[in-house]
């Protein structure tokens, strides 16, 4: 069992994942608005079926926030029916559309202290903590820590956290603990969600895990 203090085990963990799997780039998306399409979209499905329906918004010219406010609300639910729950995501994402419009854009939101623009983004109807903070380090560029899942799962099993913590005490807990840094962050993130698809399934696969000296399960 790796020992020591909440801030070098975290380190130990990133390191560990990182020299497994390598940088990852993260998030897969051409654009900031292209993110926070996939933010909005990414709610309880997998990635590659956002990756679909980001694809049949290109091919309909209509990766824009002002394609998606006009478009008419049947053809957008249309083009999002490969992420799921694709009536409920069409208004959602019009609605940040809609918001995002309102307040001039990327370039003016940027202009925006990452306090008042995370109180901002959580104003929108459908937009949650974690949605807000993958907008927010991704295409935004803020030092935010995003929680999700993959996160819960993973530190619960290293015996880190207890998995059913409110969202805003995990974030503010890895935020303390290690540098603030957005480009460490945005990998620690993306190390974790790849380990958690590869290894800490639900099923955990703990023969070559990298972590398994560190899981209080294994």
């Amino acid at each position: 069992m790796v020992t020591g203090s909440r801030a070098r085990r975290l380190q130990w963990v990133f390191e560990c994942l990182y020299a497994r799997n390598g940088p990852q780039h993260w998030w897969p998306a051409q654009t900031p608005f292209e993110v926070m399409v996939g933010a909005v979209l990414t709610q309880n499905t997998a990635w590659i079926n956002v990756e679909k329906a980001i694809f049949n918004l290109k091919q309909a010219g209509s990766l824009s926030a002002p394609a998606i406010v006009e478009s008419d609300f049947d053809l957008l639910a249309g083009w999002l029916k490969p992420s799921g729950y694709f009536n409920i995501k069409a208004r959602r994402l019009r609605n940040f559309c809609q918001w995002y419009l309102q307040q001039g854009g990327y370039e003016v939101l940027n202009s925006w202290d990452t306090h008042t623009l995370r109180h901002g983004l959580l104003s929108v109807n459908g937009v949650g903590a974690e949605t807000a903070d993958d907008m927010l380090l991704y295409a935004f560029e803020r030092p935010v820590f995003v929680i999700d899942a993959y996160t819960r799962r993973l530190f619960s099993r290293l015996g880190m956290v207890s998995g059913d913590e409110g969202y805003e005490h995990l974030r503010a807990m890895f935020e303390a603990e290690l540098p603030v840094d957005v480009g460490l962050f945005n990998e620690y993130h993306a190390q974790i969600v790849i380990h958690a698809k590869d290894y800490c399934k639900t099923k955990p696969l703990c023969e070559h895990c990298p972590l398994v000296s560190g899981c209080v399960n294994a």
